[in-house]
C-alpha cells in the first residue's frame, strides 16, 4: 500500500481528493495537512511515499513543503498538484525536485493514473486538461440547477439553500440527488471539490 499525504488549505478539496486516492486500492491517504508547518510536522510522523502539495498555502508555498520534504523525507516523491498552469511555477517545482506537475482542472481519473505511474515507477512529468472536446460535468444542468451547485459552493446547507432560492428544502434535495446523477458524483463534497477545481475557469469546458 502507497502511503499519500495530501497538502491543501482547502479542506474540503482535501477531503475530495481523499475520497479520489481512498477508492484506489494500490493507494491510501496516510496523512492531511493545510499549510507548511502542519505538512511539514505530519510528513515527520508519517514518512509518506507520495506528496500531493498545491502550490498556493498560508504560511507558504507548495515550494518550501517539497524543500522541506527533500530534507527530511528524502524517499518521499512530491507532486504538485495546483489550480494554476504557470510555466515559472512548474520550473520552480521541479528544482525544488517535484517529479511530476498537474493541474486540479484535469479529471479525478487523471490524478490517480498519474499517480499510478509513480507507483509502477515511471516518470511523472505533467498531466494537464486533455483538448478533447468532452463536456463538462456540468452541461447538462439546467440553469436553476447551476444556481443549486454555485450555493452548495458556497458552503450553504439545504435549508440555506432553500432559503435563498424561495424553495422548500426537500425540494432542495430532491434537484441535487439530480444534479449528483447528471455529474456522475455521489456526495455533495465532491461537487464542492470540482468547483475548487474549476476556479477562473467557464464551466463549458
Amino acid at each position: 500500500m502507497i502511503k499519500v499525504m495530501i497538502v491543501d488549505d482547502h479542506e474540503i478539496v482535501r477531503h475530495g481528493l481523499a475520497d479520489l486516492v481512498d477508492r484506489t486500492d494500490e493507494l491510501q491517504v496516510c496523512a492531511e495537512a493545510g499549510s507548511v508547518a502542519e505538512a511539514v510536522r505530519r510528513s515527520r510522523a508519517v514518512q509518506p511515499d507520495i506528496a500531493l502539495v498545491d502550490l498556493r498555502l498560508p504560511d507558504g508555498t507548495g515550494i518550501d513543503v517539497i524543500k522541506a520534504l527533500r530534507e527530511h523525507c528524502p524517499e518521499t516523491r512530491c507532486v504538485v498538484l495546483t489550480s494554476f498552469d504557470d510555466p515559472d511555477a512548474r520550473t520552480a517545482s521541479r528544482d525544488a525536485g517535484a517529479i511530476g506537475f498537474m493541474l486540479k482542472s484535469v479529471s479525478g481519473r487523471e490524478i490517480v493514473d498519474g499517480l499510478l505511474k509513480i507507483v509502477a515507477g515511471e516518470e511523472l512529468v505533467d498531466v494537464v486538461p486533455s483538448t478533447s472536446t468532452a463536456p463538462s460535468p456540468a452541461a447538462k444542468l439546467t440553469n436553476s440547477e447551476l444556481r443549486i451547485v454555485e450555493l452548495v459552493g458556497q458552503g450553504l446547507s439545504n435549508r440555506e439553500v432553500a432559503e435563498q432560492l424561495g424553495l422548500a428544502e426537500k425540494t432542495i434535495k430532491n434537484h441535487l440527488t439530480s444534479i449528483l446523477a447528471k455529474m456522475g458524483l455521489k456526495r455533495r463534497t465532491q461537487i464542492v471539490a470540482w468547483l475548487a477545481s474549476r476556479r477562473g475557469q467557464s464551466w463549458d469546458h
